[in-house]
């Protein structure tokens, strides 16, 4: 099995094959420098490749995956704590980008050796594809409700979940990708860079901070971005011309994706996996989801939702409880070697709620431990909450806990991200417009921004310890 067929692939050179931060690689130069590094790192256990966007780090992480050794993509707002533990967790013994003297202390700390990557440098030399089953990356969970932690992705799982989107979304070599999301999140780095290598297309990477996007046909990005773009009406139309928009890495409101659809002419797929699983429910092109809704499961992969005394949910689209995946796409297990990532009959519990609906159609609640307000006579979902937060003109962002309350255990609590003018109760009642009196915030924060973990993830602990 060839992972990255379309890299070795002698067809006709495409001078724009990889564009990154305004810089083009052909497809012919990225296959010589990707081969260059390959050959350089060749038997080391692991390599760490700072996940900052440029061509460099295109090229280290691509030559990682070619030379056949686990590619550990450090997430650039880490601080030198958890970069440190990162390193020593997965093994990492190649710091891969970065020029000995600019190396990050975790780095030096640990020992690693460190090659720069020269763009300069091109080699042809053959390289042999790896065993299926050896690990193509280790990607790190996003740490929303604990420490993050090391999963390993065997090139078999990347694969079948590759070929799997292919035919959802019907992806193919005379597509151009472009994509925002990180470099280190499965969504960014699997999907988006190795995807486009697996099928052929060309790749340009979105920076995180544009003003406006290139051209492409397949635009794949995260909800923060999608909401953004939604804001910026001419940016939005200019993507009317694409053939597919996607969002994934969480649930997208329903109410950015009816500005898109107003905006765009295109009702967005929306995809749902966790770093254990890769993307493994979808909308498909010739089949589009509801808005709020992730879609269905991919060929080959099963779900099964269980309520809290782990009893099937009917397929009635409202009853909720938590998501377990198992399939091709599932991951081999984590570097600390506490625990497995799927149980004895192949179920990876995700730790997220949802519900079906008839049509095998899925939506996604939230986190089990986060994002649940428990009050003493019925639970609220806080991704309900947020969904209707968000769809108010000037809310940029959302968050809803649950706090400790005298007389209800729980009460909702939100933290939200607004242009100035708003107030607490302004939300508070248009919440309670659209959902239930005991749904309603009884506290509202307002706040610059939501604290993130290094991951990009909410830290809804930090909110909830806050009050």
């Amino acid at each position: 099995m060839t992972l990255l067929p379309a890299l070795r692939a002698s067809g006709a050179d495409r001078p724009d094959a990889v564009r990154v931060a305004g810089r083009m690689l052909s497809s012919e130069a990225l296959l010589g420098c990707v081969n260059a590094v390959a050959d350089r790192i060749r038997g080391a256990a692991a390599v760490a490749v700072d996940a900052t966007p440029s061509l460099e780090t295109v090229v280290a992480m691509v030559g990682a995956v070619q030379a056949g050794v686990p590619l550990v993509p450090l997430p650039p707002r880490a601080d030198a704590r958890e970069r440190g533990r990162i390193l020593r967790e997965s093994g990492a013994t190649v710091l891969l980008g970065r020029a000995p003297s600019a190396a990050p202390a975790p780095a030096v700390a640990a020992g690693l050796a460190t090659v720069p990557v020269d763009l300069s440098r091109r080699s042809s030399a053959h390289q042999p594809e790896p065993h299926p089953d050896a690990d193509a990356v280790i990607l790190y969970t996003g740490g929303a409700s604990g420490p993050p932690r090391g999963v390993r992705v065997s090139r078999r799982a990347i694969a079948a979940d590759l070929d799997l989107l292919a035919d959802a979304w019907r992806w193919n070599g005379e597509d151009v990708v472009v994509q925002g999301a990180p470099l280190f999140r499965a969504y960014g780095l699997v999907v988006g860079l190795l995807g486009a290598l697996r099928t052929g297309s060309r790749f340009v990477h979105l920076d995180r901070d544009a003003a406006a996007g290139p051209v492409g046909t397949m635009y794949l990005a995260v909800p923060g971005q999608w909401a953004r773009i939604s804001r910026d009406h001419p940016w939005a139309r200019s993507l009317s011309g694409a053939r597919i928009l996607v969002s994934a890495d969480a649930p997208l409101a329903p109410a950015v994706t009816e500005r898109l659809r107003l905006l765009t002419s295109h009702s967005l797929i929306q995809g749902y996996g966790t770093t254990e699983t890769l993307i493994a429910v979808t909308g498909r092109v010739d089949a589009p989801c509801a808005a709020g809704t992730a879609g269905t499961p991919l060929p080959g992969v099963q779900t099964r939702i269980l309520d809290r005394d782990d009893r099937p949910v009917p397929a009635d689209g409202e009853s909720v409880g938590e998501l377990s995946i198992r399939g091709p796409t599932l991951s081999s297990g984590y570097v600390d070697g506490r625990g497995r990532c799927a149980d004895a009959a192949g179920w990876h519990a995700t730790g997220d709620l949802a519900t079906v609906a008839a049509d095998g159609s899925h939506r996604i609640i939230g986190r089990r431990r986060t994002d649940v307000v428990h009050g003493r006579t019925r639970r609220v979902h806080a991704g309900q909450v947020e969904e209707v937060l968000l769809s108010y003109p000037g809310v940029r962002d959302a968050a809803v806990v649950g706090t400790p309350h005298a007389g209800q255990g729980e009460q909702v609590t939100a933290y939200v991200v607004a242009a100035e003018g708003l107030t607490a109760q302004v939300l508070i009642d248009h919440v309670g417009r659209h959902l239930s009196a005991g749904q309603r915030p009884r506290r509202v924060h307002f706040v610059d921004e939501l604290p993130r973990s290094a991951q990009g993830r909410i830290r809804k602990s930090l909110l909830i310890a806050a009050g």
